[in-house]
């Protein structure tokens, strides 16, 4: 970690900051404009002294009556129809002047020859052909009794005025809800049904219908049809902004309100039970009250809920600076806190903007925070989180007592079933006790307040969700938050401790002493870690990679020199420092390459400390002579160890280690030297930035003397062991 991000990681203003904007974000989503003080609902009792109205106020209607009359007010506003007069006179006009047009084209096809296939109309050929003929036997005929073209072509003009007189919507009625429409003239809105008018295509069947009744042959019909329905047009145009303004105002006229109360009125009394219009009548008071309240009085009131919010945050900030302080002075954790607190706050905010007459609050996945901050920490900080945001979402409901005991009971029973997991598919049982808690406190409430069956049965449906999801939320996020903020959870840790895993895979095959050490240690690791309360897990797992560099030159180290060659008895004490020196940096590089968490590559220097290589710099002063050896150049880089889990595998590796050279190991030999290397440990100053205390020594030396005089007990001889040895017996089992 470099500079800037350790001034961000421990900074105290980021820290204030960051509770800052949390509290204000929280705060700012609280209802506006409401008097809050308690939630009520139907059908409990009144329990404070009697409700005075101090001013009087309107009360507002039911919800859904409310939205049942906006809607009814909207159906009965009929669709407005805009008349476009002048569309009949064009057609007409149009009519008028395409008549003559047609009747010169004709004459003009009919004195030229080379013109016999002109067609320059909209008409089909066929068509066209057919008033051609009917106009040719015009001209060679002196008189006649039939109709001419001119006259034909009159007729259909008349009929389509006629038509146009009707009105033609350009609506079909299966796209209209009402029998009737609004027909817009000027400023005067006149009622029609829509059965007196026509649309486009039964305008256009009207017009055939009127040709039809004329006394002409099939072609010359088709002809007029043709011609006839090119000038048919509706002139009745639907106006969508007109409708929506009539629907607006219509809306506008529907009261928000079903009565008064009126000053120094009793709006509910002590003991009385709270029914629905009692219940309006109190929710009308709130608001009217925070209504009145003026600039200076809204600004007081959301310095209150700033007051509200901050004092529940600050109840979280006191335990975790007495008793997480780890936690407390990181400031990516506390961002992460944060982050969680304002999703679920915000989440609150959304589902009480819904007006849906369903229990959508069951859909505020608070177990899902329980659980990850339980996961990611423990089941204590899990727990407090899940009291402290119970209550926030609580309030940001109107202080709703029932929704923070619900959720405070469900996210408690989280934090029970994954305080000691051991696997990402352990989340899962969660499901179960989710569901316990929320249809527990759900029929509990719901019987104390007389609520339905069938609502105690919906609220339970929407827990089932809850519960269903929120084991689902957690896995992905965990996964996610592990990553953004860098974090190591006991599950990472488990994963970590398999010995599949690559590095330890490999440690096996390359250096196999340094696999058994290493395990050997973690055993160690493990067992001191859990009598002094420290992270057993933890321990173990940093003993398994604590000296994974070796891997890379096994050869330099004597557990792992099989043919007993000390390559060190060849080297100068310098060239052996800089060997041994040089697993530590190899070894955190390799931990880096491999995606191991901070947390585990802070046991590979630290593992050592800052302590002399006793061995080569005993070599040097006895070669160079006391005065010319700097006592600094055979030390460790250090750091030394910070946590109770670094110093435990400090302790572990040098009494490990130790034991194991000794010859014809019994109990108080053991004991002694593990007491010896501790109190070596503690005066060379290497357990100063730990927390480990003296009463933890002594803990963790009983620990280490069990384990060791187990591993190094006696066994008695087998009979001929002598002769086995020498390859030239055979050995018997033990009875």
């Amino acid at each position: 970690m470099d500079k800037k991000q350790s001034r961000f990681v421990t900074s105290l203003r980021v820290k204030i900051a960051i509770g800052l904007i949390t509290v204000i974000a929280i705060a700012w989503m609280f209802p506006q404009g409401e008097s809050i003080e308690s939630e009520v609902s139907v059908g409990s009792i009144w329990m404070h002294d009697d409700l005075i109205a101090t001013f009087s106020f309107p009360v507002l209607k039911d919800p859904d009556l409310y939205k049942a009359q906006l809607r009814a007010a909207a159906a009965s506003v009929y669709p407005v129809f805009s008349r476009i007069d002048n569309e009949a006179i064009k057609a007409d006009d149009s009519l008028k002047s395409y008549n003559n047009f047609l009747l010169d084209i004709i004459d003009s096809v009919l004195s030229n020859d080379s013109l016999k296939d002109f067609n320059p109309t909209f008409l089909s050929t066929s068509s066209f052909n057919t008033f051609k003929n009917l106009r040719m036997k015009e001209r060679n005929m002196l008189s006649t009794r039939h109709l001419t073209l001119k006259q034909l072509f009159n007729i259909v003009r008349d009929n389509i005025n006629a038509v146009y007189k009707s009105g033609i919507v350009n609506k079909d009625s299966s796209q209209l809800t009402h029998d009737s429409i609004a027909i817009r003239i000027g400023n005067i809105d006149k009622i029609v049904r829509l059965n007196s008018l026509l649309n486009v295509a039964g305008a256009k069947q009207k017009a055939d219908k009127d040709i039809n009744k004329l006394s002409l042959g099939s072609d010359l019909k088709q002809a007029l049809d043709e011609y006839a329905e090119h000038f048919i047009f509706p002139n009745l145009i639907y106006n969508p902004q007109f409708t929506s303004e009539e629907i607006n105002q219509a809306k506008s006229n529907v009261s928000k309100y079903s009565g008064i109360v009126n000053e120094n009125e009793r709006i509910i009394g002590k003991h009385d039970r709270i029914t629905k219009e009692a219940k309006l009548k109190i929710e009308s008071y709130k608001l009217a009250k925070g209504e009145q309240a003026g600039g200076e009085l809204s600004l007081l009131q959301f310095f209150g809920k700033l007051l509200h919010v901050g004092f529940l945050i600050a109840l979280l900030t006191i335990y975790l600076f007495l008793f997480r302080k780890k936690l407390f002075y990181d400031n990516r954790k506390i961002l992460l806190f944060a982050i969680t607190f304002v999703s679920i706050c915000f989440i609150t905010y959304l589902v009480d903007q819904l007006q849906i007459d369903v229990p959508l609050q069951f859909l505020i996945f608070i177990p899902v925070v329980s659980m990850l901050l339980t996961i990611i920490f423990d089941s204590r900080v899990g727990f407090y989180a899940t009291v402290i945001l119970s209550l926030i979402a609580g309030a940001l409901r109107g202080n709703d007592y029932s929704f923070a005991a619900m959720n405070i009971f469900a996210g408690a029973l989280s934090v029970y079933t994954v305080r000691d997991i051991k696997n990402r598919s352990q989340i899962f049982r969660s499901f179960f006790y989710i569901l316990i808690g929320y249809i527990v406190s759900t029929l509990a409430f719901g019987l104390e307040s007389f609520a339905p069956a069938n609502t105690i049965l919906l609220e339970a449906a929407f827990a089932g969700t809850n519960a269903l999801v929120s084991p689902v939320l957690t896995y992905g996020l965990l996964i996610f938050f592990e990553r953004l903020f860098k974090i190591t959870t006991d599950l990472t840790l488990l994963e970590l401790s398999n010995f599949d895993r690559p590095l330890l895979k490999e440690m096996a095959r390359r250096a196999p002493g340094t696999f058994n050490h290493s395990m050997t240690m973690g055993t160690l690791a493990e067992s001191a870690a859990e009598v002094i309360s420290a992270n057993s897990l933890l321990a173990r797992v940093g003993a398994y990679y604590h000296d994974i560099g070796k891997t890379i030159t096994p050869q330099n180290f004597v557990e792992n020199q099989l043919n007993n060659q000390n390559i060190h008895e060849n080297l100068t004490p310098e060239e052996s420092v800089s060997l041994i020196k040089k697993h530590v940096i190899e070894g955190i590089n390799l931990a880096e390459e491999n995606g191991l968490p901070q947390e585990i590559i802070d046991f590979i220097p630290m593992h050592h400390g800052t302590m002399v290589m006793s061995y080569f710099y005993e070599k040097a002063k006895k070669l160079y002579g006391d005065e010319k050896v700097e006592v600094e150049d055979f030390k460790y880089p250090g750091p030394k160890p910070n946590t109770k889990e670094t110093a435990i595998v400090m302790l572990a590796d040098g009494c490990e280690s130790a034991v194991r050279s000794i010859e014809d190991p019994d109990p108080a030999k053991v004991e002694k030297l593990i007491d010896s290397i501790l109190q070596n440990r503690v005066e060379d100053g290497q357990l100063d930035d730990s927390p480990i205390t003296f009463s933890d020594l002594n803990k963790i030396k009983e620990a280490f003397v069990s384990i060791l005089v187990g591993q190094h007990h006696k066994r008695i001889r087998y009979p001929k062991q002598d002769e086995m040895e020498q390859g030239t017996g055979e050995i018997q089992e033990e009875q």
